[in-house]
């Protein structure tokens, strides 16, 4: 293999590293970002509610980028956003519609959230700021890790509110598989009666700007470790 391909392979997997690390720590879309606030502080009150709207968010943008990068060529400059929301419109109302076929229960409990992922700015902001200017592949990993990356905070939040809320996880999964999952809940406490603040929406801004506090912190540690390891490595 020539030193060229080399060089070329090593810099396709950098880029594949740095899209996912990106998505999933750096830009993270819900702790650094903070786009998509709205679905985030409203669903966020269970794990499954979290889990649900990530993966159904997850989906639209994967396919939404990768539709845009494809056809970005066709598309003139002048109408990029109204075809761009267009085609996330579609998007949103099939996968509106097959929740609504196959888990109606949770679809119910989802509601309005479902249609407004047409408006999520983070989807519109990845098609618009990524997918129309890249690759098919890296536009549809990347939508992936940033959805993924969103996905990991909801789920996050909606454990932390619901363990403090309901003394629970995973209650609700008799939405997704029926009256035969609803003993898969763990009780976490006994005769726990809840935390109101927990599971109302203070509880959610509460919980995520302690996360935001988390990350960051993790964030300064990591450099004042790589900042004391450099003048070691120096001498030695």
């Amino acid at each position: 293999m020539s030193e060229a391909n080399v060089k070329s392979q090593s810099d396709g997997w950098s880029q594949i590293r740095d899209i996912i690390v990106n998505g999933l720590w750096k830009q993270n879309p819900g702790i650094v970002q903070l786009l998509g606030l709205c679905p985030l502080l409203a669903i966020s009150n269970t794990v499954v509610n979290a889990l649900s709207l990530g993966l159904a968010t997850t989906l639209v943008m994967a396919v939404s980028s990768g539709a845009v990068s494809g056809l970005r060529h066709l598309i003139p400059h002048a109408i990029r956003i109204p075809v761009f929301v267009l085609i996330i419109a579609a998007l949103v109302t099939v996968v509106q519609l097959l929740m609504n076929a196959y888990v109606h229960p949770l679809y119910l409990v989802l509601g309005v959230f479902i249609p407004l992922i047409t408006t999520n700015c983070i989807v519109l902001a990845r098609v618009e700021a990524f997918a129309s200017k890249r690759s098919t592949w890296h536009s549809i990993l990347d939508a992936i890790m940033m959805g993924l990356g969103l996905t990991l905070v909801l789920v996050a939040l909606g454990a932390g509110r619901e363990a403090f809320g309901k003394g629970t996880l995973l209650s609700g999964l008799d939405l997704v598989f029926g009256p035969q999952a609803a003993g898969w809940t763990i009780l976490l406490a006994p005769d726990y009666h809840g935390f109101l603040l927990a599971i109302l929406p203070p509880g959610a801004f509460i919980g995520l700007g302690l996360l935001i506090a988390l990350r960051n912190w993790l964030e300064l540690r990591a450099k004042a470790a790589a900042a004391t390891a450099a003048p070691q490595h120096q001498a030695a």
